[in-house]
């Protein structure tokens, strides 16, 4: 089932703070969309519009054509796992499975039990015995067997170890290729999660500061680096469309972070002047684009 979401000038009020602000995008189906955005951004209320946990209070929010808020015909059809406290949780993983499987429309229990050996995630386990990683590693499971149209991860991955991570990373991209589905991964893991993203989503103070493709968003930082006076020309040859991110300097040696479009005109110019252009990760671009460095 392809459910395309749709927001529509979306806006968050609670209380007298507005904590989104005339929101619009559109998620596609079979896409991986990175949703980014500093603590107090506005992702948490963004995900419970999304998940059907609350109505906007302005705007127009739907998936699949409909409003999902208390829908009985959409709700089935989004999936929203977070971290979860299970401390009072004494079901087995087994029965937790069995209880996702009668109440999930698409949820696979083969491949969860398939997922749960791989993650070493025992069966026979009351849930809240086990390890915050191996309950993080569940939280994974639940969203990835799923396989809900709408699939939302906030920050599930977070007390699992290294390959643990590694390992669900992997999954996300063998499971879009199987079962392609809307998915949505809010993280603060940035640079290891960056190759995961078909589509950026950038928060910023309750605005919606970047939505684009990765490849074109990426495409658009550099770090040019070279002598000082010769960087600093450069870089003030570019124009207003340009911001200057981030400035480092070591002697006379100059590095300056971009943001904006670099032709192959200014890169040639950048050659021409001994400079070296080269890329910014998507890491880079996030702590600097919502930070307070000066820009040009």
């Amino acid at each position: 089932m392809r459910l395309n979401v749709e927001a529509k000038n979306v806006g968050v009020k609670l209380k007298d703070t507005d904590v989104l602000k005339d929101i619009s995008f559109t998620l596609e189906h079979g896409k991986t969309y990175g949703l980014l955005g500093r603590n107090g951004a506005g992702k948490t209320s963004l995900l419970s519009l999304l998940a059907s946990y609350r109505d906007p209070s302005s705007g127009e929010l739907l998936i699949g054509g409909e409003d999902p808020f208390e829908n009985r015909m959409v709700m089935p059809h989004v999936g929203f796992v977070y971290d979860t406290d299970y401390s009072d949780e004494d079901e087995k993983v087994k029965g937790y499975l069995e209880f996702a499987e009668r109440y999930r429309p698409f949820f696979d229990r083969e491949y969860a039990e398939e997922l749960a050996r791989r993650f070493k995630v025992p069966l026979d386990k009351a849930i809240s015995t086990l390890s915050s990683g191996k309950q993080s590693a569940l939280n994974s499971i639940l969203g990835l067997a799923s396989r809900t149209p709408v699939t939302i991860l906030d920050e599930v991955y977070l007390a699992m170890d290294a390959p643990t991570r590694e390992l669900f990373y992997q999954e996300v991209i063998e499971e879009q290729a199987r079962h392609p589905r809307t998915m949505i991964l809010s993280t603060h893991l940035v640079s290891e999660m960056e190759y995961l993203f078909d589509h950026v989503l950038l928060l910023h103070d309750g605005q919606l500061l970047i939505d684009e493709q990765y490849d074109a968003f990426i495409s658009r930082g550099a770090s040019v680096i070279g002598a000082s006076t010769s960087v600093d020309s450069f870089v003030a040859s570019m124009g207003t469309g340009v911001k200057k991110l981030k400035t480092q300097q070591l002697g006379d040696t100059k590095s300056v972070m971009v943001y904006g479009e670099l032709s192959d005109e200014t890169q040639l110019e950048a050659a021409k002047l001994g400079l070296d252009v080269g890329p910014v990760s998507l890491q880079e671009l996030f702590i600097h684009l919502t930070g307070e460095e000066d820009k040009v």
